[in-house]
């Protein structure tokens, strides 16, 4: 190929304006074309790599196609698949491999053909589209490009019409969703998100979603329960490839692999992840704010429910961010000080109470899968306990569990079905997911909830109220008067 898409480079740059704005989840349209250009420029330089190791030859296609139109070229080294593939190649080259190298005439076949002829090898081209208020948005819905697979989670099969119908009704209503609530965020996602990659559900999850930090605008996500789902899972997709995008240009953790406590995550994440996180839901928080607030969705709890619990969440993870360069301090404090305001923002006391329960929920559950204390030191909580002395100083360590792990909790789902005014129990009284304790702790019935955890150490400290760290409360869980201990841990 030739080198004239590299020789007129100039380096990019962002101001401390706009690294702010970034940081706040409200970029210009200036800022997100740099963005776009930063990762077709990662493109390039990875094709350049590319042809320093296998020669110029697998590139001669290309580089002709280039020559007649490097317009049409450039759009395509631009897609989010093709900084896969080029990333994914360089990878296997550079480990000794020989990887595919075809990619590169397919690409320039595609070149060749006007925008509107597909490629007979290839099945047909389909997108999504949506207009509303004036703002519109056109992405790809890619099915069945073989490089979805490397976005990290299961394609699904290609569409059939009535599939696709279906997708785009919702897809409808998911930009009428977004732009009614957050037109700035919808501005955003526009020029952002380039394709859409339907995968499979996972049946442990409600909806599973991804992004590759290699596919700038590519977002893979399993067919949504709603038109909100789509829409919450799109604009925190989007965030992520924003955050690879600013992360190519500067570096904001000077640790990024060190572990520590997701809110997001029932496994422990590195701070990267945890940035990726509280960023993510950045925009997700402000949706879910207008949500609650629209006076016509006011009677929404849910909506307060998920608000009232991000808004914690993001601040919470943003502020124990440490070791951050300049950069880092200057994007996170832009992130804080958009969310620090909505802090104060009235929400019903009973939608309070269930979302900072929820929270503190997860962080309990987080440290009874992550944190162990050892055999000595359990040997020595359990001596004191039994000889009536006070309690030792007795910590716990972070050993992460084995596996990855997405949230999953009853309690939460029950919290949700209360939110939407479902029944949290069968026609015999059975609960319909969880536990009779975990009914009566979502009702506000502590008393009841306490009665009934016997075997659930979690919800006994969230049902009392408990200062406990719970992995020192599951050395002693084979003690009688489990209540007692507990306030004796506090």
């Amino acid at each position: 190929m030739s080198t004239a898409a590299l020789a007129d480079a100039r380096p990019h740059r962002l101001s401390d304006a706009a690294l702010a704005s970034l940081g706040a989840g409200r970029p210009d349209r200036a800022t997100v074309v740099e963005l776009k250009k930063s990762q077709l420029s990662r493109n390039l330089l990875l094709l350049h790599e590319i042809a320093a190791v296998v020669g110029p030859g697998p590139l001669t296609e290309l580089a002709e196609a280039e020559r007649a139109n490097p317009t049409r070229v450039r759009e395509l080294i631009a897609r989010p698949l093709f900084g896969v593939w080029a990333a994914g190649c360089l990878r296997a080259l550079q480990a000794g491999k020989n990887p595919e190298i075809s990619h590169l005439s397919a690409l320039a076949r595609a070149a060749r053909l006007p925008r509107q002829q597909p490629d007979k090898s290839q099945q047909p081209n389909k997108s999504l589209k949506a207009t509303h208020n004036g703002q519109s948005i056109t992405v790809r819905l890619d099915d069945s490009d073989p490089l979805r697979a490397h976005l990290g989670l299961r394609p699904a099969p290609p569409l059939d019409p009535a599939q696709h119908a279906r997708w785009q009704r919702t897809f409808t209503e998911a930009w009428r969703l977004l732009v009614t609530s957050v037109p700035a965020d919808a501005e955003v996602l526009a020029a952002v998100l380039d394709c859409v990659v339907p995968v499979l559900p996972d049946p442990a999850a409600r909806g599973i979603s991804a992004t590759s930090a290699d596919a700038f605008g590519a977002v893979a996500i399993s067919e949504p329960a709603d038109a909100t789902a789509l829409a919450v899972g799109l604009l925190h997709e989007t965030q992520h490839s924003i955050l690879n995008a600013v992360q190519y240009l500067f570096d904001l953790l000077e640790k990024p692999a060190t572990l520590g406590y997701s809110p997001w995550r029932d496994d422990p994440r590195p701070a990267s992840g945890i940035l990726h996180g509280a960023y993510a839901y950045l925009t997700v928080t402000r949706f879910w704010r207008t949500q609650s607030t629209d006076p016509l969705a006011q009677t929404d709890p849910l909506a307060q429910f998920e608000f009232a619990r991000w808004r914690a969440a993001v601040s919470d993870a943003a502020g124990k961010l440490r070791d951050l360069t300049p950069a880092g301090a200057r994007f996170i404090e832009a992130m804080s000080a958009e969310v620090r305001p909505w802090l104060d923002e009235p929400v019903d006391p009973g939608v309070l109470r269930l979302a900072e329960s929820a929270n503190r929920d997860h962080y309990l559950r987080w440290r009874l899968r992550n944190r162990h204390v050892d055999p000595a030191g359990a040997r020595e909580l359990r001596r004191a306990w039994r000889a009536g002395e006070a309690r030792p100083d007795v910590t716990s360590e972070l050993r992460p569990a084995p596996k990855r792990a997405l949230e999953a909790s009853a309690r939460l789902d029950l919290t949700h079905r209360f939110l939407r005014g479902d029944p949290l129990t069968g026609p015999r009284g059975e609960p319909l997911t969880g536990s009779d304790g975990d009914v009566a702790y979502v009702r506000g019935d502590v008393a009841a909830a306490l009665r009934a955890y016997t075997d659930d150490g979690v919800g006994l400290i969230l049902a009392g109220g408990f200062d406990v760290a719970p992995e020192l409360a599951a050395v002693l869980s084979d003690e009688p008067d489990r209540l007692a201990i507990l306030g004796w841990l506090s």
